[in-house]
């Protein structure tokens, strides 16, 4: 008789009830370790079948082998479900197996390497930050298993591209014929560096291109022989110690009397003897006597000229003058706002939250940020400077303050223009700097009759931007550079003065190589006959002198009787785009060396993580002529 497992003795019946096809299966007799079982699925066949009382294994294994498609079977249904499961697995290991091969296609080792490599120089990260764990982690995440390279590779791959960088740049100045590079020493952290940049015009674009050639630390005293040696050497490195026009630096004593020394042509002005006759105790330093070194001719940046004129002639003529006390208590109110707002997260945040803009807090010494965070203070309205000066606790600003400051703004507005036309370097030229001293002069003169402040300030300007810039106007390099730009030709002089700078132009470009000058329109002049003098030719008998330069002098009028004021017009004057080449390639500011020493506003030097100085020079090489050369080591 059949008997139901609800039936068993309690011993039995608990291994029963472990067990996971129970409703499928009928007790039929204990065998001590084991017990017998019916298959109800085998019904009405008579299978019995020895199982443990512990185990199913054998039933499993008896529905797998007589009952697997069986819709009965108690996990039918839960294998329908891991199937699916399974499938979807299966599905998702397939799409990361195919993302991790087009990753090991597409992001090799060496280009993680590159990018890496770039990372660190663009951005000038630390070489330490290879080693932090999370970067490490970064790295591993995003390229599937690649890893980071370490410092000793990041090493290698510096000096690699250092020397890939080097050779590229000797051979594009190895075919520029005119040069200009510009030299500063910055000091700061307790350590001095020497930079150097150069710079040249495409003569096919005419576009300004630059590079950086030094960024030396200076150990030790700083003489002018030490600095005399530093430019020749790397003039001599680069092989450009013929090609160079001017040198551009600041109007410090140290280059001043550098160039004094060494320079070719180097004539300075009698006013400036006695202010550098004591530089050699200042620099404690002697030339030495059996040390040969020529230097280019020195041209003074024309930005530092412009701070000296609005810091001290400014400063002086407004401490004589009727509006010294309320110059003061104005500015001393401004700079407390600044203070505030610098060092204080309230201040700036009261700032942003009233005037809905962010201050300028000029924290780098310069007139021209000064200027941008003094036009700042002035936009806000009366109601909102009023609730500022209450929020941020300082003196509030008087309604005589407030107007002197509006007039301070709108007077030295143009300054501040002419001194960003003379920072830019894409479309700046030395052509720039005639043109906008004068316009400078005039605008000033134009604003002097509605200054209710600053009047005889503004005299007291004009007068120092003649005596300063008095060597700039006798300049004939500036003058021609100025004639040969096409937006200024010779509108900048005066009628009686145009007639003698032709003469000069077309006397300089007759002078000019002729394997240098590419005649314009070839073409038309082979294949084009429209007159008997185009058909006439005697072969390769050249032309005398007096038609020559007969040529040169119609080809300058045309050019000065010409409107266009793209750079593009020069094509159609090879001899003028010569001169151009040659005068303005001369930068007139020292800013781009300037902006070798920082990185988006933070010194360089504060971010050397403590690095030697070879190779914190090409690290900054590298970085600043990534535009010029190709960072990527093969």
């Amino acid at each position: 008789m059949e008997v139901d497992h609800h039936d068993t003795s309690g011993e039995t019946k608990s291994a029963i009830n472990t067990w996971r096809y129970r409703h499928h299966f009928t007790y039929k007799a204990d065998q001590g370790k084991n017990i017998i079982v019916q298959c109800n699925l085998c019904l009405p066949r008579v299978n019995l079948l020895s199982t443990s009382k512990t185990s199913t294994s054998n039933l499993k294994k008896h529905l797998d082998r007589t009952h697997l498609g069986c819709e009965a079977r108690p996990d039918a249904k839960r294998g329908r479900k891991k199937e699916e499961y399974n499938g979807e697995e299966s599905r998702h290991c397939q799409l990361k197996k195919l993302k991790a091969e087009i990753i090991s296609k597409c992001m090799t080792q060496a280009k993680i390497d590159d990018l890496i490599f770039n990372f660190i120089v663009e951005d000038c990260q630390s070489f330490y930050v290879l080693e932090q764990p999370g970067f490490r982690k970064l790295i591993s995440g995003l390229t599937e298993g690649l890893k980071s390279m370490d410092r000793v590779t990041l090493f290698t791959k510096v000096d690699q591209g250092f020397s890939r960088m080097r050779e590229e740049l000797m051979s594009k100045l190895s075919s520029i014929q005119y040069v200009c590079t510009t030299a500063d020493i910055w000091t700061a952290n307790n350590r001095s560096f020497f930079g150097m940049t150069c710079h040249w015009i495409d003569a096919g674009s005419l576009e300004r291109k630059s590079a950086a050639l030094g960024f030396a630390r200076l150990q030790g005293r700083i003489t002018y022989d030490t600095i005399a040696g530093r430019i020749h050497d790397i003039h001599v490195a680069y092989n450009i110690e013929s090609k160079v026009q001017t040198t551009v630096t600041d109007n410090g004593s140290p280059f001043i009397s550098v160039f004094r020394e060494f320079a070719v042509d180097s004539q300075e002005s009698d006013d400036d003897i006695g202010f550098y006759e004591n530089v050699g105790s200042v620099l404690e330093g002697e030339p030495e006597q059996d040390m040969l070194l020529f230097l280019p001719t020195v041209q003074r940046c024309a930005s530092h000229t412009l701070e000296q004129i609005v810091t001290e002639d400014f400063w002086q003529a407004v401490s004589q003058g009727p509006m010294c006390q309320l110059h003061y208590s104005a500015m001393a109110k401004v700079f407390a706002v600044w203070s505030k707002c610098h060092h204080l997260q309230v201040g700036m945040d009261a700032a942003e939250e009233i005037g809905k803009m962010a201050l300028v807090v000029p924290a780098v010494i310069r007139w021209n940020v000064e200027y941008c965070a003094v036009q700042k203070i002035v936009s806000l309205s009366e109601r909102e400077l009023t609730e500022l000066c209450a929020r941020l606790e300082v003196p509030r600003l008087q309604p005589e303050e407030m107007a002197f400051l509006k007039e301070y703004v709108t007077v030295f507005h143009p300054l501040a223009f002419a001194l960003e036309l003379f920072q830019a370097e894409q479309k700046c030229y030395l052509g720039l700097v005639i043109p906008t001293v004068l316009s400078l002069k005039n605008k000033l003169n134009e604003q002097k009759d509605a200054a209710n402040y600053f009047g005889e300030v503004i005299n007291s300007i004009v007068v120092a931007i003649d005596v300063r810039f008095q060597e700039l106007f006798a300049s004939t390099e500036a003058k021609i550079a100025t004639a040969t730009t096409p937006q200024f030709r010779l509108w900048w002089m005066t009628a009686s003065e145009r007639e003698e700078m032709c003469s000069l132009l077309a006397t300089e470009a007759s002078q000019m190589d002729p394997c240098s000058v590419t005649e314009a329109n070839t073409s038309r002049n082979i294949s084009t006959i429209e007159s008997e003098d185009d058909f006439f030719s005697y072969g390769s008998v050249k032309p005398s002198t007096q038609i020559q330069q007969r040529g040169v002098m119609e080809e300058v009028r045309k050019y000065v009787e010409g409107t266009g004021k793209s750079l593009e017009c020069l094509q159609d004057f090879p001899r003028v785009k010569q001169l151009f080449l040659k005068y303005n390639t001369t930068l007139p500011s020292t800013a781009p060396v300037q902006r070798l020493f920082s990185q988006k506003g933070n010194l360089v030097t504060s971010q050397r993580n403590f690095l030697t100085d070879d190779y914190f020079e090409r690290v900054q090489l590298l970085r600043y002529n990534s535009n010029v050369c190709s960072l990527i080591t093969e």
